[in-house]
């Protein structure tokens, strides 16, 4: 069977190097390799020695065409549409919680606030054992169980779980199935210090009215200094979303990006279309690493047209247009049909898919292979990177103990465990703190015997000492030195795990709070101490410096 399917991925890949070279080559050859696949298909079909899944065999030739293309063209059968239009609305119908796999289990990893799933009863870590009365074994697909969970709001879902760290560990749960919605403004609101705030998580149906009504809220704050939009994190959405969003804040008839596709006749030009609310409030925008797409659409036409200082880190760098078209049976396919170009001309996308490396892997278009381009106040900006901040914050380093902690859900384990034990509550969102004896509570939740991480300073004393021993320095006083620098550097968890404190803190905050605290809650708790937002704030208030940014 594995041969069948690696038979039939390579000759997807053929066909989709023949229909990309469409225009190098005739249609008599797109025509004669369909039909060689056709062929070879019916034989494999008719011929072959076992019955092949014909639908799970074709959906491998599928995808390992689609592969080739980029990541972001994708097929979506018609009993995964719900996934699509979730992209594009805004909503979708199921029990509103996260699922993953932890080891040879499925649980649910974050039940939304105010979701069916998290009103019946469904917690954190909570390990799904059956639905419907189908056993969820170590062998069952994670997307299988995220489509038993999904249906039409309205109808219920029978789901048994265990609860780890409770008494009566065996539980089940009646959820009826609702229309759950992704809200794109999590939070939004003015700061003490006359500062506006708004959380940007998505582009969706929704997001342009949202961040209106956002903004318009601001503006009869009194005193007003400034707008921050958060966009770190958000992978994009809609377009035309992030136009209407631009919209509030350049004026009418502003061209925000166009689109260029393979025919240069179908270059498309999206401009605003509304009086904007706030033409010159001063303006801040939050990105980094994980803010992509659409959201790059805001934060680089903001730049270009000197509407916006820029802060934070480099953004992903993805200029690609996707564009649903149907298929036959009720599936879509999600294609890449065109780049965009923010209002100086440049290209943001990161990442060549046209070009690949002997191995099949794509790189980053180098700094030095980059264009310079010119906002409309002749400040430069470069293509071929995602979005350059004006004002540059690191995020934090982590290192080999804390990024264990993570994921090795050391943290999330011990949340589980702590909210099992507080089932009243740890009071407000505004006074809750991971205090000193959740610090000890949690050095004690971890089992040395299972912790593991790398620990620099004794693997490069181990690689020092080989070296020494190989090139003929290795004698008694250096192997005393040796020894003396063994004992020093020799790794202990429990000053580890203090000397990381503040992080751990940080993380144990995350979790702890994520069982607790509504979305706005949350929001609101993750801006204190937020190294980036506290560098715009005091840009807000600093008009000279802000004003000296856009004119450089």
């Amino acid at each position: 069977m594995k041969k069948i399917l690696l038979t039939l991925a390579a000759i997807a890949l053929l066909l989709a190097s023949a229909t990309a070279a469409t225009t190098r080559s005739n249609k008599s050859e797109v025509a004669r390799n369909l039909q060689i696949f056709n062929a070879l298909f019916k034989e494999l079909q008719t011929q072959y020695v076992d019955t092949i899944d014909a639908t799970r065999t074709m959906r491998t030739a599928i995808d390992a065409m689609l592969g080739q293309i980029d990541p972001y063209t994708e097929y979506y059968p018609a009993d995964e549409q719900d996934q699509l239009l979730s992209i594009s609305s805004g909503q979708y119908s199921g029990v509103g919680s996260t699922i993953q796999r932890r080891d040879k289990h499925v649980i649910f990893s974050e039940p939304q606030w105010g979701s069916p799933s998290r009103e019946a009863g469904i917690r954190h870590g909570d390990r799904i054992l059956r639905i419907d009365g189908d056993t969820i074994g170590p062998d069952t697909d994670i997307s299988d169980v995220s489509k038993k969970l999904r249906g039409q709001a309205g109808t219920h879902v029978r789901v048994d779980v265990l609860r780890p760290y409770a008494e009566d560990s065996l539980l089940s749960f009646d959820i009826t199935r609702g229309s759950i919605k992704v809200n794109p403004v999590p939070y939004h609101g003015v700061l003490p210090d006359s500062i506006g705030y708004i959380r940007l998580t998505t582009f969706n149906e929704k997001t342009a009215s949202q961040v209106r009504d956002a903004v318009a809220a601001m503006l009869r704050a009194p005193g007003l200094r400034g707008i921050v939009i958060d966009l770190r994190g958000n992978g994009g959405g809609l377009l035309e979303s992030a136009v209407q969003v631009v919209g509030n804040f350049v004026d009418k008839g502003t061209e925000v990006v166009r689109t260029r596709g393979r025919d240069a006749q179908a270059e498309k030009t999206y401009k605003t279309t509304q009086a904007p609310q706030a033409r010159n409030t001063p303006l801040v925008v939050l990105t980094d690493g994980g803010t992509a797409s659409s959201s790059e659409i805001v934060a680089g036409s903001l730049q270009d047209l000197d509407r916006a200082v820029i802060i934070g880190e480099r953004s992903y760098g993805k200029g690609l247009v996707q564009t649903s078209r149907p298929t036959p049976y009720g599936g879509y396919v999600k294609i890449t049909t065109g780049r965009y170009y923010i209002p100086s001309g440049r290209l943001i996308q990161a990442i060549d898919y046209s070009h690949r490396n002997p191995d099949g892997t794509v790189a980053r278009i180098p700094d030095s292979l980059t264009t310079v381009y010119h906002t409309r106040a002749g400040r430069e900006v470069r293509d071929g990177g995602g979005i350059t901040p004006d004002i540059k914050i690191e995020s934090k380093q982590m290192n080999r103990l804390i990024y264990n902690i993570l994921a090795d859900n050391w943290a999330f384990d011990y949340a589980t465990r702590f909210a099992a034990r507080n089932p009243a509550g740890i009071g407000s969102a505004d006074t809750f703190e991971v205090s000193d004896s959740i610090f000890a509570d949690f050095k004690a939740f971890i089992d040395p015997a299972r912790f593991s991480y790398d620990k620099v300073c004794e693997s490069g004393l181990k690689l020092l000492r080989e070296a020494a021993e190989r090139e003929g320095y290795m004698n008694d006083s250096v192997a005393a030195q040796f020894a003396v620098l063994d004992t020093l550097l020799r790794h202990d968890l429990d000053h580890d795990l203090d000397h990381n404190a503040a992080d751990i803190r940080e993380i144990l905050d995350d979790e702890i709070s994520t069982r607790y605290f509504s979305d706005a809650d949350l929001v609101r708790r993750s801006l204190r101490g937020d190294s980036a937002l506290d560098r715009a704030r005091a840009l807000l208030h600093a008009p000279d410096e802000y004003n000296s940014l856009l004119r450089k």
